[in-house]
């Protein structure tokens, strides 16, 4: 990584517009970068680690769409759509697809800082939390309540039977790989507690040098296979920036 450190990234095709913000945000303490396309917007989240995103739709001959689905495989940061697209239609696909707010323009300044700072500081206080907890090795919770017959419900008609090592929905085994079986039960057994990805690499990959990227593609598939929207998970929640959580159920 490089040694620049970014807390923001502007991704916008207007050059003024991107270099405007960047430049407030900067004057009012916020270390921001920009870039103007697709391409340059990948590189250089493969040489920073950035904290928020702020995207454009319109990226030349490219779409921010696009760009948004190939960094929610490897990323989870908090992603804010920029457009002067109003289109209903627009907004949905932007939040359907893993944005996390849509900013229409024009936008003032002073309230996109705004709105930047509040969602950076819940970022930042829940890595926080969740890095302390990792830390000291505390847990709020007892695990996952397994039944007598070794079974975990994750919801009505889905369990992990532990004894067979297989995910039942409505009856119907669901082919788990050895991995997924793994950090499922893992994230089970730390119900109720934020599981950092630092956490995961060591105590369920046992390789602190797997990529993010690879806790996203399993994080992926276990929710398209226990979740009813996978889209928005009600099981297992995704924390900004820091990891994921299994809520202790009411």
């Amino acid at each position: 990584m490089n040694d620049t450190q970014y807390k923001v990234l502007m991704i916008d095709d207007d050059e003024l517009i991107a270099r405007s913000t960047a430049e407030y945000f900067n004057i009012l303490g916020l270390r921001t970068a920009y870039v103007t396309s697709y391409d340059a917007a990948v590189e250089f989240l493969d040489a920073h680690d950035i904290s928020l995103l702020l995207l454009d739709i319109n990226l030349g001959d490219r779409s921010g769409f696009e760009l948004c689905k190939q960094i929610r495989g490897s990323y989870d940061m908090p992603i804010l759509f920029i457009s002067a697209r109003t289109s209903d239609d627009d907004v949905i696909i932007a939040l359907n697809i893993g944005g996390d707010d849509y900013i229409k323009k024009p936008y003032t300044l002073n309230v996109l800082f705004a709105k930047v700072k509040a969602i950076l500081g819940r970022y930042e206080k829940a890595k926080e939390a969740a890095e302390l907890a990792a830390a000291a090795g505390v847990s709020d919770s007892d695990g996952a309540c397994v039944s007598e017959d070794g079974r975990i419900y994750l919801r009505d008609n889905v369990y992990l039977d532990t004894g067979m090592h297989k995910l039942i929905a409505d009856g119907e085994p669901e082919e788990l790989r050895a991995m997924e079986y793994k950090l499922l039960v893992y994230l089970l057994e730390n119900t109720g507690r934020v599981v950092t990805k630092d956490e995961l690499l060591k105590n369920v990959w046992g390789d602190e040098y797997t990529s993010d990227g690879t806790i996203s593609v399993h994080i992926r598939h276990l929710r398209e296979k226990t979740e009813l929207d996978p889209k928005d998970p009600a099981i297992i929640k995704t924390v900004w920036g820091v990891g994921y959580v299994v809520e202790k159920s009411e």
